[in-house]
């Protein structure tokens, strides 16, 4: 079922569709239904669907995510596993982008993130630091981590979120995401955090930097209103909202304007793009 479909006017030929990943493609080590068959081979009927498809058809593709709970590396092999068509450098994170703020910056920072994606910090000075990172840390969400973050800002270090996701889906439900632990850190601090990953606009035009288009001839599928489909429109790009992941019922009347497209799965999204926007 599908809702909503605005129209191209006036925008560019397609030439780039970033996908999101977690609770649009998978749901930790279970594949969304059906994605896989939208990515590796032709849908039923043979009609011209799939991902291979738009590779040939010049339409650049890349995988975008604010995962920050594992590094790209990790990310990647649990994708091949899942029997996902991909190339590792198609993956675009949140940890490469906060990764090039620091280095920009010069920051040694205290990075709060999950063991499993520290690997992708590598390189990185982090004695005697200067800066507070926060991603998806669950195991580092503890009073003692937080209130030394939280001496650091008010000694004058800056907060930098990975991103602010109020919560992602996992196989046993709903799970706070690292958004309400740097918003209580903002209001303790009365200090505003950077944010790095969707629905950041740099974020977005970072990931397009290399594919040779502009904003106005991609297109942006995945699971979150406001950060995936909402942060997309608001940086120039048509967004795809998937009821699947962390979609909740009534999701794509809280942004402003509603999505180009809402519809059931990744797959009927696809399907879209190649009957209508290519």
């Amino acid at each position: 079922m599908l809702l909503k479909a605005s129209r191209m006017a006036g925008r560019r030929a397609l030439k780039a569709v970033l996908i999101d990943l977690s609770g649009t493609l998978h749901i930790e080590d279970t594949a969304v239904p059906g994605a896989q068959d939208a990515l590796n081979r032709w849908m039923a009927g043979g009609k011209k669907s799939d991902i291979k498809w738009l590779r040939q058809a010049s339409v650049a593709v890349k995988f975008v995510t604010n995962t920050t709970k594992e590094s790209k590396r990790i990310l990647f092999e649990r994708l091949q596993r899942l029997n996902f068509n991909l190339q590792e450098n198609e993956i675009f994170t949140s940890l490469s982008a906060a990764r090039s703020l620091l280095e920009q910056k010069q920051h040694r920072p205290l990075l709060l993130v999950e063991d499993s994606a520290l690997e992708d910090f590598t390189g990185i000075e982090t004695s005697e630091p200067n800066a507070v990172v926060i991603g998806l840390a669950p195991d580092h969400f503890n009073y003692s981590t937080l209130n030394k973050a939280f001496r650091m800002i008010l000694d004058g270090a800056p907060l930098i979120a990975i991103h602010k996701a109020r919560y992602y889906k996992r196989k046993d439900g709903l799970a706070l995401g690292p958004g309400p632990f740097v918003t209580g850190l903002e209001y303790a601090t009365d200090c505003k955090a950077t944010v790095v990953g969707k629905p950041e606009k740099t974020f977005f035009t970072q990931a397009l930097s290399d594919l040779g288009c502009s904003p106005s001839e991609a297109v942006m599928i995945g699971d979150d209103a406001r950060d995936d489909v909402g942060g997309a429109q608001n940086s120039g790009m048509l967004g795809i909202l998937v009821r699947t992941g962390k979609y909740r019922e009534g999701d794509e009347n809280k942004i402003s304007p509603a999505p180009h497209l809402t519809c059931d799965s990744f797959p009927d999204a696809v399907e879209h793009i190649l009957q209508n926007l290519l």
